[in-house]
């Protein structure tokens, strides 16, 4: 499964990646994030009146009838392609609430002798990457605050990823974007990425913790496996 990320994408980049709706919004400041992990709040593509937007979610999908405490919500930060159609905590999402989470890439780990060894996976032409996604909204029962929420989908690993984990996040290109947030693409969509799309190198293991820190550029450089 997915557990972490990373977003290096500029305000300009991902406004014109994703065609947002903005022509006379300030230009937002989105510092580069090398650590991005479940729970934390991310940037989510919605569609909004026959347009699109960015918007802040927490990654771990809350659904809309959820009757207990934040605190009791299991581990919802992936959803897997197989189920998501039919699983209770991500159905009601699948049919009418997607969206799509931009990225440059993400980290998945092999176990070893001598402990965990992440590796960083990213597009071989250094392009973004985009997950397909699928969001809610939640009214906090402690605080009546509402609560937006996302999850990402997985689907199996393709036969770089498999090396490491047997399964991938699934990578949506722009022709898809509008098919994906409207519907019209369904399960037959959530295919692993194509051979060749991406390149993974070992990374430090110092983003083994959830602690280190997401502007630490050099969590993602290469290094000795």
């Amino acid at each position: 499964m997915c557990g972490r990320f990373t977003n290096r994408l500029t305000w300009r980049e991902i406004v014109a990646l994703y065609r947002l709706a903005v022509p006379v919004a300030p230009e937002r400041n989105l510092p580069a994030r090398y650590n991005i992990c479940p729970t934390d709040t991310v940037d989510v593509v919605v569609p909004r009146n026959g347009g699109r937007d960015l918007v802040p979610m927490r990654w771990g999908l809350v659904p809309a009838w959820w009757k207990k405490r934040l605190r009791d919500v299991p581990s919802t930060f992936n959803a897997r392609a197989e189920t998501l159609a039919t699983k209770p905590m991500f159905r009601d999402a699948f049919r009418s609430r997607r969206c799509l989470i931009p990225a440059s890439g993400y980290y998945e780990w092999l176990p070893t002798p001598t402990g965990k060894q992440p590796y960083y996976y990213t597009a071989r032409d250094g392009a973004p990457l985009t997950f397909a996604g699928l969001w809610d909204e939640w009214k906090n029962i402690e605080t009546d605050e509402p609560l937006r929420s996302c999850t990402m989908i997985v689907t199996d690993a393709n036969a770089l990823a498999s090396k490491v984990h047997d399964r991938m996040p699934v990578l949506l290109q722009p022709p898809d974007f509008d098919a994906w947030l409207t519907g019209r693409a369904g399960l037959e969509r959530l295919k692993p990425a194509p051979d060749g799309y991406l390149q993974a190198w070992p990374a430090a293991r110092r983003v083994n913790s959830s602690r280190a820190p997401s502007d630490d550029p050099t969590l993602i450089d290469r290094v000795a496996a």
